[in-house]
């Protein structure tokens, strides 16, 4: 029978427990409601801090890979979108389904065909594996354990975030993917869409080069 493979949490608490702490499993902490203090160093330093502030155990919680984290997200939501670009004749109470909600961008120059360009918010959402194809290996891990986040119990909640070595790769290219966005999402846009047209394109040369069943090709 094939050995088991222990997931990062299994592995994390084995290592507190042989340090003489008792790892509690928690699913979430109120962040709002709670001071959360983000620790800097490793593992190894983060349980001497522990001991240092007196801990006996320590809140495990574990963390997974969310189908969310392939879409691109700027980190502005709609009212923060509508603060910094006004509604303009909007009607709408709340959320804008006039269409007249969002200004006009236009360049001073004539550098694109229709003159419009975009802010990276704009492209909130976009799939990332457009960018990194390389990402699309990744997907059948959601839903996965991809790391732990380690919390001392007491007033402050120092608080560690670990993760599995695959899941750091998964995350630069999502890094290097936002990053190209946030350069330039005008041409990164471009981009995205050409890369989205071809690989249709190819699925629809696909198709036709496989007939139905029951039916033969035309020689």
């Amino acid at each position: 029978m094939a050995k088991t493979q222990k997931s990062i949490t299994d592995i994390v608490c084995d290592f507190l427990k042989k340090q003489k702490l008792s790892p509690i499993p928690v699913q979430t902490l109120n962040e709002e409601a709670e001071t959360t203090r983000y620790f800097g160093g490793d593992l190894k330093e983060f349980i001497a801090a522990a001991k240092t502030l007196g801990a006996k155990g320590i809140f495990v919680e574990t963390l997974y890979l969310e189908e969310d984290e392939f879409f691109y997200d700027s980190g502005m939501d709609d009212d923060e979108y509508l603060a910094l670009y006004g509604n303009g004749d909007c009607c709408c109470d709340g959320e804008c389904k006039c269409g007249k909600g969002k200004k006009s961008k236009k360049k001073d120059d004539d550098s694109d065909v229709d003159g419009v360009y975009f802010e990276p918010e704009d492209l909130d959402g976009l799939d990332l594996t457009l960018l990194k194809p390389e990402m699309a290996k990744y997907l059948d891990r959601i839903g996965e354990a991809c790391g732990v986040r380690l919390t001392v119990p007491g007033v402050d909640h120092l608080e560690v975030e670990l993760f599995a070595e695959w899941y750091d790769k998964f995350a630069e290219l999502v890094d290097e993917a936002s990053e190209a966005i946030e350069i330039d999402p005008t041409d990164t846009l471009r981009q995205a869409q050409a890369i989205f047209e071809e690989a249709e394109d190819k699925s629809v040369k696909k198709i036709a080069a496989h007939p139905p069943k029951g039916k033969k090709a035309k020689k």
